[in-house]
């Protein structure tokens, strides 16, 4: 399998949500490439942990906690890292959140909104300008989304719209930047064991779950192949299934179903005989 040629020794990484989970797992591949990274997060304690858990001295590796949803974090983030490290040529906006609450708490949409859709404006807009500089060298942004902001299953209102806006938003990315040195990749996980995904309460793995190194494998190969998608499969869901799933999701608009129609009373035998017989 190639390697995305992003992935070198004269490449420094930042990663956003990298105290944990697929943020650190990232992270982790980065040093194994040899790459220096810029670890942030908001999580301070979580941070200095994810820095002793990758062992590396502050010539490689340092910590820089960050509020991703205020853009005067991001201007004073760009500049430490750079004086730390030099100009940033691998950039993940990975940081999210997905708090549950009602359609009339508006607090719980802004907050979402701030870190999920403005964490990754934020990014794009304060390192954009340096990563175009860079147009002899290869260079990435690798930006996570979500399958509820594809499939956009009922629970969570704000969480999937703002996945949904993700995907926009890296698919805009991503034709802006055609022809350039800068690839772009939109990260979407299947079922991750991680603190964002875990139920209240359960510490082990479930056993349809991914670890989260299990994802950025997953990515890492995507990159390598040059693809925009990194559709990430799970233990219990195949990549076959997945596309069934996004195909009977679109098919609600064309067909004149009512959205959601997947978890809908009347039609969702429906879906599941159709999946079933389907061949993608």
């Amino acid at each position: 399998m190639p390697t995305h040629p992003v992935f070198t020794t004269q490449t420094t990484a930042l990663v956003t949500g990298a105290a944990s989970g697929i943020g650190l797992a990232f992270a982790k591949l980065c040093r194994r490439h040899g790459l220096k990274v810029a670890l942030v997060d908001v999580n301070d304690a979580g941070l200095s942990s994810a820095a002793k858990y990758l062992d590396c001295g502050p010539d490689t590796v340092r910590t820089y906690t960050t509020d991703v949803s205020k853009i005067e974090d991001w201007k004073d983030l760009k500049a430490r890292v750079e004086m730390d490290f030099g100009l940033v040529g691998l950039l993940m906006l990975n940081a999210g959140i997905a708090p549950k609450s009602g359609w009339e708490d508006v607090e719980y949409f802004h907050k979402i909104m701030d870190t999920n859709v403005f964490g990754v404006i934020n990014g794009i807009s304060t390192f954009l300008p340096s990563l175009r500089t860079q147009n002899t060298t290869a260079t990435s942004v690798v930006i996570t989304g979500s399958k509820q902001g594809i499939t956009n299953p009922p629970g969570n209102p704000a969480y999937n719209a703002s996945k949904a806006a993700v995907k926009s938003l890296a698919e805009h990315l991503s034709y802006d930047l055609r022809g350039t040195k800068t690839s772009v990749h939109l990260l979407v996980p299947g079922w991750t064991h991680t603190g964002l995904t875990k139920a209240p309460g359960i510490e082990d793995k479930p056993a349809g779950a991914w670890w989260p190194e299990q994802v950025v494998e997953y990515l890492e190969n995507k990159m390598g192949e040059g693809a925009f998608y990194a559709i990430c499969p799970d233990s219990d869901v195949t990549e076959e299934k997945d596309k069934k799933r996004m195909l009977w999701t679109t098919g609600d608009m064309l067909e004149g179903r009512p959205p959601l129609s997947r978890w809908r009373d009347g039609y969702k035998d429906d879906a599941e005989r159709w999946m079933e017989k389907q061949e993608v």
